[in-house]
């Protein structure tokens, strides 16, 4: 792995999900959980206890048109891998596409949109390409990641109001460099209710605004390797903020960077959790 332990320097090398780099740079119940030892209260919590649990849609681009300017994404295949073994022993049906256009994307997520999730307790995506503030790219081109995420939102698919939908996103949002800085220590209510279209979605960033996202040739990005191993660990146990913060301190303490390209070695990534979900969320057990 590339982390502090070796730098990086024994295994694949650290690049980003940006463009290709200048010349000169380049169903909830009762468990107790292993963090507290106490049951954790499920009455503000999603409900679990549907058929599914749901689905998992995975987004992998590697390859890219010349007239991007983005570079192959070594080690993408690790995360999806990953990913696709870290959902499915939760109990998701993984789906996974290869090297999407951007109006495949559309018409990927489109799709998924109208299927019935009646059954189902909630919806997970997950992009791995490369990307910048606001955007991802498909094989041809960007795209806005609101632009995708809409066909979820309320008033657009119905079999998912009122559940979790977890977006979680392997790209970069910019082209600045984390130097790093030493430290010396570090229910259901009866009746109907009006909730916001954007209501009960969660992003997971790779990295904060702004940044590079690192990602390692051998052993796949920097967060996906640490998300899956915080799922596969407290996955049925912290609820998802608990487990999110607990990835943001692997990476943020685990890994920087080893590159060929002067100026990029020894840096530093936070991802970046945006919530607007209404509950807590608990995976089943």
């Amino acid at each position: 792995m590339s982390d502090m332990k070796n730098g990086g320097r024994e295994d694949g090398g650290d690049h980003v999900d940006a463009k290709k780099m200048e010349s000169k740079t380049v169903t909830p119940q009762a468990v107790t959980t292993h963090a507290t030892g106490k049951t954790p209260d499920y009455s503000d919590a999603y409900r679990m206890d549907f058929p599914n649990i749901g689905k998992c849609l995975i987004i992998n681009n590697k390859n890219f048109a010349k007239q991007t300017g983005m570079a192959e994404r070594n080690g993408t295949d690790v995360d999806a891998a990953n990913i696709m073994k870290t959902f499915h022993d939760l109990g998701f049906k993984t789906v996974i596409q290869n090297d999407q256009s951007v109006s495949q994307m559309k018409q990927l997520l489109k799709s998924v949109s109208q299927e019935d999730h009646s059954k189902s307790a909630m919806f997970v995506c997950v992009m791995l390409s490369h990307g910048d503030e606001g955007v991802i790219y498909g094989t041809d081109g960007s795209v806005q990641l609101k632009d995708l995420a809409r066909f979820f939102r309320g008033d657009q698919c119905l079999s998912l109001v009122g559940k979790p939908k977890l977006f979680i996103i392997q790209a970069c949002r910019g082209n600045d460099l984390d130097p790093g800085i030493e430290t010396d220590s570090v229910s259901e209510s009866e009746g109907t209710q009006r909730i916001p279209v954007e209501a009960d979605f969660l992003y997971a960033y790779s990295t904060a605004p702004g940044y590079y996202a690192w990602r390692n040739t051998a052993n796949g990005s920097w967060f996906i390797s640490s998300l899956c191993e915080m799922l596969t660990k407290y996955g049925r146990d912290l609820e998802i903020m608990q487990l999110m913060t607990r990835v943001n301190r692997k990476v943020a303490l685990e890994f920087q960077s080893c590159s060929s390209i002067p100026g990029y070695s020894d840096k530093k990534q936070i991802p970046c959790i945006v919530s607007m979900l209404t509950k807590e969320l608990y995976f089943p057990k």
